[in-house]
């Protein structure tokens, strides 16, 4: 922050002092009083706009105020911000008669009217939107780069999402197709091992009706079937003699 300006008789361009902002450029300036009381207030400058910055109580939003240079009024737009902080936006014919004027005077800042003098103003006021332009430019310029930055950020970090989001979709579909070719697998099994138990129940089934026709004819007689041929039950009924014998009777 540069020190405040003290008007000097001798050299007073030296009252002007110039110092870079974050945006733009400031000089700073006393408001003196009747009484001795000094009001501080600065002049700012993006390169295009120069106004005047101070502090006051209950300050409307907006509002057009005086000032005087060289006892000439020059009204202008005065903007609120924060904490009690004013900002005067100087129009291009109040600029123009304070690079000509001798003394600036402003009545509604405090209780008494308040002026500071303007020797060296018109080189003081030309340095001013000089530094201010290109402090701007720098400002504009970072805060280009920044955005910039912000963008590309940005923008990575939607193309990680997508890919996140695209390698998910495609772990899902894996993990889905994996998941129904073990289904298909499970159930491949499921039906070969029913069919395998029906072919082990089928052959032991035979197996065990091949054993007992086996052990059946193992422990049959082996005249059993030469009985069954003499038993006269199955024997076939004899053929009749035709015609049939005589018989001798000897009565």
């Amino acid at each position: 922050m540069a020190a405040p300006a003290r008007t000097s008789a001798a050299n007073p361009a030296l009252a002007w002092v110039v110092s870079p902002t974050d945006a733009g450029c400031r000089v700073e300036l006393e408001l003196t009083g009747r009484s001795g009381a000094i009001t501080p207030v600065s002049l700012t400058s993006d390169g295009q706009l120069i106004s005047l910055r101070f502090f006051k109580d209950d300050l409307p939003a907006r509002a057009f105020l005086p000032i005087r240079v060289d006892k000439a009024r020059f009204s202008n737009l005065m903007l609120r911000g924060d904490g009690g902080a004013g900002e005067l936006v100087l129009s291009e014919e109040t600029e123009a008669a304070m690079r000509r004027g001798g003394t600036l005077g402003v009545a509604w800042l405090s209780a008494e009217p308040l002026t500071a003098s303007l020797a060296g103003s018109e080189q003081g006021l030309a340095d001013l939107k000089v530094c201010g332009a290109q402090t701007a430019s720098r400002h504009r310029e970072r805060l280009a780069a920044e955005q910039a930055a912000r963008d590309r950020a940005e923008a990575e970090a939607r193309a990680r999402a997508l890919n996140e989001a695209q390698l998910a979709a495609v772990q899902a579909q894996t993990a889905a197709a994996e998941a129904q070719r073990r289904q298909v697998e499970e159930v491949a099994e499921r039906q070969r091992r029913v069919e395998a138990a029906a072919q082990e129940r089928a052959y032991a089934e035979a197996r065990q009706r091949a054993y007992e026709e086996e052990r059946r004819r193992a422990y049959a007689p082996p005249y059993a079937e030469a009985d069954e041929e003499e038993d006269p039950r199955w024997a076939p009924p004899r053929r009749p003699v035709w015609p049939p014998p005589r018989y001798y009777n000897p009565y």
